[in-house]
This record gives structure tokens, sequence and C-alpha cells, in this order.
């Protein structure tokens, strides 16, 4: 969790039900599908604040987001890796862009496609002035992978801010969950751009879902 909402917890409860409360209220109210962009020019103007999901294909990008929204099928989920293939934007009730990225690390595509969607998502990285923080799913699972590294590395090198969310914790017992936990955290010590905290997350038993929304709220503010 983050370290504002984690002194909140422990030094005014009040403040932390609060918080957990516009959370809540941020997301419940409505969000629209805007735009599957194929080109930077297609994106909306950086007028208002923006959270990018990324991840590894089948981490659960989309389920994650129809959590977040309590809506179930806002973005399209597959169970063919590498479906998500352009930037998908989705409108937070006029505040808040939420933009689900292409997956990586697999993808049954030609070569030539497979790299100008992830040029797509470089060039969006790197240009997009008003993201204040990527949020980078990791399969609780199975932890962080090389690709995810990789992505963790052009994060750092670009400052752009990025936050890592364990995904399909509900597919670890409460033991397992602490020792992922405290494994992802320890490997993104020192990093130069990452939120020191991680989250955990089930999107299908809503686990950790009030705390993320409350961790995007607080954005807002920044």
């Amino acid at each position: 969790m983050t370290e504002l909402l984690s002194a909140l917890q422990e030094s005014d409860p009040a403040g932390w039900e609060e918080a957990i409360e516009r959370g809540r209220l941020l997301f419940a109210q409505p969000c629209d599908f805007m735009i599957s962009a194929v080109a930077q020019e297609q994106l909306p103007p950086p007028s208002r604040p923006e959270i990018a999901f990324a991840g590894r294909s089948n981490v659960g990008k989309s389920s994650l987001v129809n959590a977040l929204t309590g809506r179930k099928t806002l973005a399209k989920t597959s169970g063919t890796p590498g479906r998500t293939r352009q930037l998908n934007v989705f409108d937070l009730a006029g505040l808040l862009y939420l933009v689900d990225l292409p997956g990586y690390g697999y993808a049954r595509a030609p070569k030539s496609e497979i790299a100008v969607w992830q040029g797509l998502t470089l060039d969006y990285l790197k240009g997009r002035p008003n993201l204040r923080r990527v949020l980078l799913l990791i399969d609780a699972r199975h932890g962080i992978k090389p690709p995810d590294r990789e992505v963790m590395d052009l994060l750092d090198r670009a400052a752009v801010s990025y936050q890592l969310v364990l995904t399909k914790a509900d597919k670890l017992k409460p033991a397992e969950q602490e020792r992922q936990l405290a494994a992802v955290e320890e490997g993104v010590r020192g990093r130069t751009a990452a939120y020191p905290e991680v989250l955990l997350t089930s999107a299908s038993k809503g686990e950790g879902v009030p705390l993320l929304r409350a961790s995007v709220a607080q954005l807002l503010d920044a």
C-alpha cells in the first residue's frame, strides 16, 4: 500500500476510511470506452491525469480494469494471450483517463506486427506528460520475470513513475501470498522510478481492489 495510506491506517483510522471511500466514489462514477488508438495522434489531448495498466500477456489487465470500475465487460478479456494490440483508453467521469496497454512477453502475431504495437507503447510511455503512474501488473503465482525486468528498466530510464501490482492473488494460499509479496518488494527495491509499496489484488475475489482505488484517487491530487 502507499506510504500515505499506510500512515493513515496506523495513525488516523478515520482518514484511512475516508481514503477508501474516496476511491470507491471515484470508481463508482461513469466510465466509458473512448478509443483503441493505433497511433499517438489518435490519443485524447493530455488534459487530465492518466493511469496506465501494463503487464505480460494474460496477467489480467482487463480483468483488473473491470474490477476497479465495477463493470464486467468494460475492458474486453480474452483467453488468448496477446489479444490487446492497441492503446485502449477509458474516460472515468471526465476526471481521469485509464489506458490499457498491449501485453508483452507473448503474442500469436507476426514479429513485424508485434514490433509495431510495442513501438506504439514505447512512444506512449515517453510522450504523455499527463501520465501520473504506470501500474505494472505481475502474476502473483510467478513473480517478476525477465520481460517484467526489461519493462522496469525502460521505465527507470524514462523516469516514468510505476507501481507493481500483484494479480490473481486468490490462486495462492495466504502464506504463499506473503512470501511472494516480500520477494517482489525486494525485487523493486532501489529502482529509481518505482513506487516502493507493492499491492496484492484479485480481480475475481475483489481482494485489494478498494486499496488500489484509494491509491489511484490519491494521484488526482499529485
